[in-house]
């Protein structure tokens, strides 16, 4: 089993260098929550970091959804590296793919608001202006 451990401890470390996130429990915790994951103490999280501890199937799946991957891939390894991209969807930094789900969320009016935002922001940084 500990082999196991270890060995998920570097996949997990290794998918969150992809996504651009840290090994910080106090982040990963309240991510965790937030991509569906069942309550667990950053205590838990520093044990899978450091391979002496797996986390639970709700949590593993939390855990691939919000790196994008399979969670078979995470729990066990996958050399052909399945991700979402394949399908039509970008890799994402978590936090981003948060604010993407709460932008669907919005009522219509809303969400072309923000579109217009965005596209005034990529005007700006085309011409090389801070908005």
């Amino acid at each position: 089993m500990r082999n196991e451990q270890v060995a998920f401890s570097e996949r997990l470390r290794a998918a969150l260098q992809r996504a651009g996130l840290g090994e910080s429990p106090v982040e990963l915790v309240r991510l965790l929550a937030r991509f569906g994951g069942e309550p667990v103490s950053q205590q838990a999280v520093s044990g899978w970091l450091k391979g002496r501890a797996m986390p639970r199937q709700a949590n593993l799946r939390a855990l691939a959804k919000m790196l994008s991957m399979e969670p078979q891939q995470l729990q066990y390894g996958d050399d052909a590296r399945r991700v979402r991209e394949g399908k039509g969807e970008w890799r994402l930094d978590p936090r981003d793919q948060l604010a993407i789900e709460a932008f669907l969320q919005l009522p219509t009016a809303q969400r072309k608001l923000l579109r217009h935002l965005i596209d005034e922001f990529v005007k700006s940084a085309a011409n090389g202006r801070k908005p």
